[in-house]
């Protein structure tokens, strides 16, 4: 039996029916048929058992994959990749295969971390990629390495330039502004003041910041004054 067919077998060993039900429902963008419903607690854990085996690459060679567990479980052993270059080279190699929101949001490489400026070569080619999830993980890139130390509005304005209709680039880039009013607070403010974000993007970000315990009263209701 290949590592391929061992994998599958394992998932559906693992499968809860009641979970598969449940999780299709937050995922619109993939056919119900292709949950096996394993929850992501087990992924996880298998992810780490499956990480020390010296023929993993095969499996993440196998793209596409059929279920959204095996993405689900892609995406979780290629996070556990210690070696940045080895672990940016699979990321690149599966973000074209990514087709949903919760596989593109659980993919976070811990060696990024370690590597911050490293990443300012691949997230423009992410951002300019045309793919709705590349786009989204670039900009959750941004979101997760670049608001605190790193800061610079040179990132904030790679993600007020994108314009998009997807749904899911949208809602990320609001959840990007959101937080950056939380952590960066007068650098951001302007991009609404001044009508910098797409229309869409700016209404959510304000729904979204008015929403946070990080941000004051005070300046929650200055945001709701600049709703358009």
């Amino acid at each position: 039996m290949s590592i391929n067919e061992e994998i599958r077998k394992t998932l559906f060993q693992m499968k809860d029916e009641k979970y598969k039900a449940f999780q299709s429902k937050l995922i619109p963008t993939v056919d119900p048929e292709f949950f096996i419903g394993v929850r992501t607690p087990e992924l996880r854990k298998y992810a780490k058992t499956l990480g020390k085996c010296e023929d993993i690459g095969i499996f993440l060679k196998a793209l596409p994959h059929l279920y959204f567990d095996e993405n689900q479980l892609h995406a979780f052993i290629i996070s556990n990749i210690k070696d940045f270059d080895e672990c940016l080279e699979s990321v690149q190699s599966f973000l074209p295969f990514v087709d949903n929101w919760a596989t593109c949001d659980q993919m976070t490489p811990q060696v990024f971390k370690k590597n911050r400026r490293k990443l300012l070569d691949p997230v423009p080619v992410w951002l300019a990629s045309g793919r709705t999830y590349t786009v989204r993980f670039g900009i959750k890139m941004l979101m997760e390495h670049f608001l605190d130390e790193e800061f610079d509005l040179i990132y904030p304005d790679m993600v007020a330039k994108i314009r998009s209709d997807e749904y899911y680039i949208q809602m990320m880039a609001a959840w990007y502004f959101a937080t950056a009013l939380a952590k960066q607070y007068d650098s951001i403010v302007p991009y609404l003041e001044d009508k910098k974000l797409d229309l869409t993007v700016h209404g959510k970000t304000i729904q979204k910041a008015v929403e946070s315990y990080r941000i004051t009263p005070e300046k929650k209701e200055y945001l709701k004054s600049l709703k358009i």
